[in-house]
């Protein structure tokens, strides 16, 4: 599996792509990894909650760092952002993503941004 797949594929947002972040080709070391590093740039985060389906792997990695403060979102990659808003639901939240294919709010934080 490559973690960057060219060909035809839709979104989770309807959206048809050229190519993709299939974030299933990272191990779990690897979101272990990404998961730690969020944990000492973000600051305090309570309970979180993943974006089914690329999100909920980060989202379980996240929750032994969680200690109290507000919700984090988390996400494998942000493309419109509308799965984080709907998963946010006007709530006081951090957003977390791997990788950002597109500028993200300012209550998001992308570890790596994709800009093409």
């Amino acid at each position: 599996m490559n973690l960057f797949v060219r060909g035809r594929f839709v979104a989770h947002s309807g959206g048809v792509l050229d190519w993709k972040i299939e974030c299933d080709a990272l191990t779990d070391a690897d979101i272990e990894c990404i998961a730690w590093v969020f944990s000492t740039k973000i600051g305090d985060f309570g309970s979180v909650e993943g974006i089914p389906r690329g999100g909920v792997r980060l989202a379980e990695a996240m929750r032994k760092y969680a200690s109290k403060g507000p919700l984090l979102v988390a996400d494998d990659v942000f493309t419109t952002g509308n799965s984080m808003e709907e998963q946010r639901n006007h709530r006081f939240a951090k957003g977390v993503v791997i990788f950002a294919t597109s500028p993200t709010p300012y209550w998001i934080r992308p570890l790596f941004i994709v800009d093409c």
